[in-house]
């Protein structure tokens, strides 16, 4: 089966239970959602408007009152706007109740205030007629007990309404509790399915591509001698077999490098010394005496001739860093010795450059176990940069620091600087920050391969204008 179908299979596995989750979610959410609207859109208006015409009954009834005993007209209109009111309150009040004794308690409180609003009726006639003590009997007697019945009727209805806002609500929890049982019991199994099936795949993954990558490894180190076995059919088995490919062809490459530095130093380097050779022999007269232009001529012969052999020096050189050909010849040393013998050699290129060139020791012990050649060639190449890139007048120093774990050897100047964009490309072979001043951009690669084949590393500082800083940290085991 394909990674692809593998990963989509277990992922479709999960979104499925997800999706029954989700589904089981999404019913009692509904129901919540349905057992709020509820009691927002019915229960709380029916809760408003009980309420409302309950308190209003006791007010009314002083309206009554004063009605008949002040006999004032403005009672009496005040009193009918008022049981209009509580009326239609009623009326819509049918609209919400639900339940049976809801229903009944409405109906009951209905009636009494009809009946309520009769003898009101008898009492204003009793009034017309000139009867106030026949309505006011009718007002303390027979219309207060109506009255009375209506809020007591009233108030059965809010405490009914209540009931059942708290039966809904218990439901409600009852609902939500199941809600959060299932949610929680798929959920548990949706991530145990998921964890289970991600094991199992990351598994094979991180079985195959650790075996990829410590062959990788042995590659890189120049060890690997057999070819992975290849199980698997899916892309891992694919990437498998190229990488068995690549190496194969990693083989014969490194095989076809080794011969061609075998044949260049032989072919090149022999020719070249040659050629350097007798260029001296004839400038010292050897065969006889010279001419003016031709001591010159030798000479453009014997400078090219040398410049040529250092180039063809260098590029086999970082060849064989770059394939790990290099063997160092490790013998202690003394690195604050090293540094200033090559101080030394590079005294008379500070001097025709009007360089002034510094060394200085910071710490007491700086034995070292090292190739002394090698870490001879990393302050020459730096030190000489160093020189060309600065200014007459300028300064370099060349500085060894005890810095406990590490050795650090610097190289810093007050010259042109790097600039901060070319900054990072520095080490690479036959990359230059600054073309115009010449050189062959491998001297900081070699520096830098030096450095790695005697387990340290090597940083630059800049500054554009001010100067650079070299590090070579050397570890101490």
């Amino acid at each position: 089966m394909r990674l692809a179908s593998k990963i989509f299979l277990t992922s479709a596995i999960v979104i499925v239970v997800l999706a029954g989750v989700a589904g089981l979610s999404l019913r009692a959410i509904d129901r919540l959602a349905s057992a709020n609207r509820e009691i927002v859109t019915r229960t709380v208006p029916a809760l408003r408007l009980t309420a409302a015409a309950r308190e209003a009954i006791e007010p009314l009834m002083r309206l009554e009152a004063r009605a008949v005993i002040f006999g004032d007209p403005h009672y009496t209109s005040a009193w009918t706007e008022r049981a209009a009111q509580i009326a239609e309150d009623l009326e819509r009040l049918a609209g919400y109740a639900q339940s049976t004794w809801e229903k009944l308690y409405l109906r009951e409180a209905s009636a009494a205030f009809d009946a309520y609003r009769r003898v009101v009726a008898r009492e204003r006639a009793l009034m017309q007629m000139g009867d106030q003590r026949g309505a006011a009997n009718l007002t303390d007697g027979e219309s207060r007990t109506l009255a009375e019945r209506v809020e007591e009727r009233l108030g059965a209805l809010m405490s009914a309404t209540h009931t059942r806002v708290l039966s809904v609500e218990a439901e409600t929890a009852r609902v939500e509790g199941r809600m959060w049982t299932s949610v929680l019991v798929a959920l548990g199994a949706a991530v145990g399915l998921a964890l289970l099936s991600a094991a199992v795949l990351s598994h094979r993954m991180t079985r195959s591509l650790a075996e990829l990558a410590s062959a990788a490894a042995a590659v890189a180190a120049g060890r690997f001698r057999e070819p992975l076995v290849v199980k698997s059919r899916d892309e891992i088995g694919s990437l498998a077999r190229s990488f068995n490919s690549m190496v194969r062809q990693l083989r014969q490459v490194e095989e076809s490098r080794r011969e061609f530095f075998a044949t260049v130093s032989h072919e090149l380097r022999s020719p070249l010394t040659s050629i350097r050779g007798a260029a001296e022999l004839l400038r010292e007269g050897i065969p006889g005496p010279l001419t003016e232009k031709q001591k010159r001529l030798t000479d453009i012969v014997s400078g090219s001739s040398g410049r040529l052999l250092r180039l063809v020096n260098q590029i086999l050189e970082m060849s064989r860093l770059q394939a790990g050909l290099v063997e160092l010849e490790r013998s202690p040393l003394d690195l604050a010795d090293l540094v200033d013998r090559a101080a030394e050699e590079l005294h008379p290129l500070a001097s025709d450059a009007g360089v002034t060139l510094e060394c200085e020791r910071i710490g007491t012990s700086f034995t070292y176990y090292g190739d002394v050649e090698r870490l001879h060639q990393v302050v020459v190449n730096l030190g000489a940069n160093a020189i060309r890139f600065t200014q007459a007048g300028g300064r370099v120093v060349t500085r060894v620091i005890d810095a406990g774990p590490e050795f650090e050897v610097q190289v810093e100047d007050t010259g042109v600087g790097i600039p901060a964009d070319a900054l990072p490309h520095i080490f690479e072979a036959y990359r230059q920050a600054h073309r115009e001043r010449g050189g062959t951009g491998l001297g900081l690669a070699i520096v830098r391969g030096i450095a790695e084949a005697h387990g340290g590393r090597v940083t630059a500082e800049s500054r554009e204008g001010k100067g650079s800083r070299f590090t070579v940290l050397l570890p101490r085991s």
